[in-house]
């Protein structure tokens, strides 16, 4: 099966707004081992999106349309592919009825150019859309089978999951299936990472890719065919072996995810304490729903006297020591965690750049700490020639690291390739 995908709209094509659909949309069929084959992006133009319907309609077997199907007049898809397969449009009376009742649930009066989105091409199939007002629908054109979705990604999604893919499912069969695993490694770089795996010659049907984004390198493991889909954890666990700590999660999209999923299901509290990162950390976890079940409370402390009087850091440590240093850092995670009595807390000092710093601290300089109730892990690190964004990042992925290697009761600090670490310290406490 040749499954393809086009996106409609201005906006889209323009750039002026991300496509966060079709991203979404091709993670989604790798997700239910289905390789999307062609993605092509058309703007609102009429003549445009005739040819493409029809080009695309001789060379694929299914095609998602998404975008195209509101009230106003760039709204142009269900005309498109009526006047491309010479249909007429004829009013769907039932989905009439659906959108006076919708607007009527809502006490809104609806506006006459809603009665567009009843209009559909004679002999296409309804496809309910439960979160808005237009439906979507499908119908056959020359080879391919034509499925057209609504652009808003809360109308878009449900659709997908719920309409498309049993559709399919049903039409097209399990075909050889795609499998996907993937790796999310830190504190590595593509090429490195590349180089460890490529004396590891992969079974047949197997194939490695990488996609960098900062701070991590995801490596994406493709199993195509029965016989690659029975080879692949065999060599899964060939690659782990390979890359060792590199590796810090094959579940999730980031730390912060896995480290908040770690958190709840063992029930433990965390406090924060952040200097350069200026709260980014924190919002890092407070995106997962849930996350205030053992997040207690978290500081931002870029003054000396914020951390000496919200986070007990002694004068005179700041004085002999300086705020960028392992034994701030480490005073700030004890401070954090005795305000209320934390498992566990992180702390970041540093200098984020482009400007400040000095010749003995630098901009890129970073100290992360890690403290629980008996011990504090803390290092030094130099993110050289770094862009502000990348020293906060790279520093909330350190910190963040840390912990799940100790809630993991693994070694806590580990070398990374692409940090220089300058100072390690492990101190016990009571």
């Amino acid at each position: 099966m040749q499954l393809e995908m086009i996106c409609t709209g201005e906006e889209v094509l323009s750039g002026q707004i991300v496509d966060t659909n079709a991203a979404w949309f091709a993670n989604a069929m790798m997700d239910v081992g289905v390789e999307l084959q062609l993605r092509t992006t058309v703007g609102d133009r009429m003549n445009d999106l005739m040819r493409v319907f029809t080009e695309r309609s001789h060379a694929a077997d299914l095609i998602l349309v998404n975008g195209g199907l509101g009230p106003t007049s760039d709204d142009l898809c269900c005309d498109a592919i009526a006047r491309a397969t010479g249909r007429a449009l004829v009013e769907h009376s039932a989905w009439r009825e659906h959108l006076q009742e919708w607007f009527k649930n809502r006490n809104r009066v609806m506006p006459p150019s809603n009665l567009k989105q009843c209009l559909l091409p004679e002999g296409a199939v309804l496809v309910d859309n439960r979160n808005g007002s237009a439906p979507g629908f499908r119908l056959k054109f020359n080879r391919a089978w034509f499925f057209f979705t609504p652009g808003v990604p809360a109308e878009f999604k449900p659709m997908v999951l719920e309409h498309f893919v049993p559709f399919m499912r049903a039409t097209f069969g399990q075909s050889t299936a795609t499998q996907l695993h993937k790796l999310l490694t830190f504190g590595h770089g593509e090429s490195a990472l590349a180089e460890r795996l490529e004396r590891l010659t992969p079974p047949a049907g197997i194939t490695l890719g990488y996609r960098p984004s900062l701070p991590y390198v995801e490596i994406k493991v493709f199993a195509r065919g029965a016989d690659a889909a029975l080879a692949l954890p065999a060599y899964l666990d060939t690659l782990r072996a390979a890359l060792g700590a590199a590796v810090v999660s094959e579940r999730h999209s980031d730390l912060a995810a896995a480290v908040h999923e770690l958190l709840v299901q063992n029930s433990h509290s965390l406090s924060l304490a952040e200097s350069c990162t200026g709260g980014m950390l924190s919002s890092l976890l407070v995106d997962h729903a849930g996350s205030s079940a053992y997040l207690q409370h978290a500081v931002v402390s870029y003054s000396n006297a914020a951390k000496e009087k919200f986070l007990n850091v002694s004068p005179t440590t700041l004085a002999n020591h300086g705020a960028v240093s392992t034994e701030t850092a480490m005073a700030m995670a004890f401070g954090a965690r005795s305000v209320l009595d934390s498992d566990f807390a992180l702390a970041i000092t540093g200098i984020a750049g482009p400007d400040g710093g000095s010749d003995a601290t630098p901009p890129g300089t970073v100290a992360i700490a890690l403290c629980d109730r008996t011990e504090c892990w803390t290092q030094m690190l130099k993110l050289a020639q770094r862009s502000r964004g990348a020293v906060r990042a790279m520093s909330c992925a350190v910190a963040l690291d840390m912990l799940r290697r100790r809630l993991l009761q693994q070694e806590v600090v580990v070398p990374y390739s692409v940090i220089a670490v300058l100072e390690q310290r492990r101190e016990s406490h009571h």
